[in-house]
């Protein structure tokens, strides 16, 4: 048992027999009546994030999940298959537990989220960053850089991501997994 004075990003909660977690919170002490906490949960099994209000100082059950690094393998019908870094278990995971599906490519480090009582696989997370080759992009035109001007450019895994007039075919990019907008160019 923790209270709310125990919440931090991250944090995963079970709240009305569903697994959450903490994706934001402020603590409210207004002046008039008590102190609350104000959160922004996401629901682990459908992904969907909701706003909800705590009393300060009421208990909440916590959940144990623990963090295992995996390793993509290959996609087929069954979904994605990941194996674990260490003991080679292979895994099973659907599309809509990954936060950025469309951005793993075939050896790609992972962090899966499993809750460790059932050991059943809750979220997918790629590292905040990946390197991606661009496999297809229009050309630039020369002397339109007078703005913050983008365009679409293909990466290996099949993903479009906006990207500058400057990037062409054959290079490397970083791209933000969380936003899924391009971040450097890398050498």
């Amino acid at each position: 048992m923790a209270t709310t004075s125990d919440f931090r990003n991250g944090l995963c909660i079970e709240l009305n027999n569903e697994l959450f977690t903490i994706v934001d919170f402020q603590h409210v002490k207004p002046g008039k009546g008590g102190a609350f906490v104000r959160t922004k949960l996401k629901n682990l099994k459908t992904g969907k994030v909701l706003a909800n209000t705590f009393n300060a100082g009421v208990k909440i059950n916590l959940a144990r999940v623990e963090r295992r690094p995996y390793q993509f393998i290959y996609k087929d019908d069954l979904g994605y298959h990941f194996m674990h870094a260490s003991t080679f278990e292979q895994l099973t995971i659907e599309e809509q537990l990954i936060n950025a599906p469309d951005l793993l490519k075939e050896g790609q480090e992972v962090e899966v989220v499993v809750h460790a009582d059932s050991e059943t696989p809750l979220s997918c997370e790629l590292p905040p960053f990946v390197v991606l080759e661009v496999t297809y992009s229009e050309p630039g035109v020369k002397g339109d850089t007078a703005t913050n001007t983008l365009k679409a450019a293909t990466v290996e895994t099949g993903a479009t991501i906006n990207v500058p007039l400057f990037i062409d075919t054959g290079e490397k990019i970083k791209v933000d997994t969380r936003t899924r907008a391009y971040s450097e160019r890398v050498k």
